[in-house]
């Protein structure tokens, strides 16, 4: 039995990050940034207001925090003024915050320190040279790095681009994932199950495990055993796919019909993984282009822990995350649990915070049933027993792995 280091060390040793790719910035959240964007104009592009209020010459309000000062008010220049303004000594511009200081102020009195007159306005309090301004080049300068390569895209990154004036941006791409899911029990479920037939949940849930992950997703459906078909469908996925993951593959009469049919693809290894769920399972490398390819156990339950365990760390690897695994913290047990000897548990938990102290709690979910998958969608994290464990009493630390977090 091999152990899951060893196996995920293959499988992260596959990992094949796709060619980057220019596209608009609207689609690059949640991406790494493949290049070194340099801004071509500072930001902000010209000296603009901060807020509000008057634009001035320091030296003239300089005084007002002792005596009030009246300035004539010759004018006002709204957000988006493209017509140049000056400013003489003595004078205030009325002004909107992010337009344009007009040439001699070098600062804005905020309409809070004013008694906001329009024709002549006075000022109760002095503000300094560059007060209540946004000066040129003050966020980026031009020729700055504004996003960095490897930096991962998200809002802010978005808007900055917007910002310094790029539309497109080169981007490593979603690694493209194929879902199988094979059984002649299965029905889709849009479909009354007949006698003995169940419902394709894997598909649905790898997939979406699969997009949650980062991935670009292509959800093949059900697929017959029949090893002629099943070979045309896989040739055309691997074709398409940097990842494929078949669920359904692995025992019985029908994996013995998709090693027929991938036999001379390339290596794969059916093999089983120190683990529980999910321990018999396989990985290889298929087509011309050695595309990583998974055989997952029928059940729903073990193969979203297979997923979670060994198929989204080659997804984050393959979008190129520096680390690929989720967060892991210790957390004090609420109540035992059971573990198989041999095998590293991954079993659902509930992970909750002590409102007191902070420390992490975890409260396990359900029966160790492999089957069972309503606890799994109750579960927020996986709680990860070593394989020489088999009771874990309360009040015991045990590492836990957070899974995707609920709003």
């Amino acid at each position: 039995m091999r152990s899951v280091d060893e196996q995920l060390a293959r499988v992260i040793a596959a990992a094949v990050r796709p060619a980057p790719v220019r596209v608009a910035i609207s689609e690059s959240q949640g991406l790494l940034c493949a290049e070194e964007v340099v801004a071509e104009r500072a930001l902000p592009g010209f000296d603009q207001a901060a807020v509000d209020g008057y634009a001035v010459r320091s030296v003239d309000v300089s005084g007002a925090n002792a005596s009030p000062v009246q300035l004539p008010v010759v004018g006002e220049i709204p957000a988006g003024s493209r017509q140049p303004r000056r400013l003489q000594p003595g004078q205030a511009v009325r002004i909107a915050t992010g337009a344009p200081l007009p040439t001699l102020a070098d600062a804005v009195v905020p309409l809070g320190y004013t008694d906001g007159h329009q024709a002549k306005v006075t000022v109760n309090r002095s503000v300094p040279s560059a007060g209540f301004v946004r000066r040129t080049g003050e966020d980026v300068q031009t020729g700055d790095v504004a996003v960095r390569r490897g930096a991962s895209i998200g809002a802010a990154q978005v808007g900055l681009l917007a910002a310094v004036g790029r539309n497109k941006v080169l981007v490593h791409p979603r690694p493209r994932v194929s879902v199988i899911s094979l059984g002649e029990e299965l029905v889709d479920v849009d479909r009354t199950p007949g006698q003995g037939q169940v419902y394709d949940v894997n598909s649905y849930a790898l997939a979406a495990a699969a997009r949650d992950a980062g991935a670009e997703v292509s959800r093949v459906g059900i697929m017959s055993a029949d090893p002629r078909r099943l070979r045309e469908v896989i040739e055309g996925r691997l074709l398409l796919s940097e990842i494929v993951v078949i669920a359904g593959g692995v025992g019985g009469t029908v994996g013995d019909e998709v090693r027929a049919a991938i036999t001379d693809l390339g290596d794969m290894d059916v093999t089983r993984v120190g683990m529980h769920p999910g321990s018999a399972q396989g990985f290889g490398r298929l087509g011309p282009d050695a595309v990583p390819t998974f055989l997952l156990p029928a059940n729903p339950m073990s193969a979203l822990v297979v997923f979670e365990v060994l198929v989204r760390p080659l997804i984050r690897a393959a979008l190129g995350k520096k680390n690929p695994y989720r967060r892991a913290v210790s957390a004090r047990l609420l109540s035992p649990l059971q573990s198989t000897k041999g095998r590293r548990g991954f079993l659902r938990g509930q992970l909750l915070r002590d409102a007191d102290n902070g420390e992490y709690l975890v409260q396990p979910l359900g029966t160790s049933g492999s089957h069972l998958l309503a606890s799994l969608a109750e579960a927020n994290c996986l709680i990860m027993v070593d394989e020489d464990v088999t009771e874990v009493s309360v009040g015991q630390e045990v590492l836990v792995s957070f899974l995707a977090q609920r709003g």
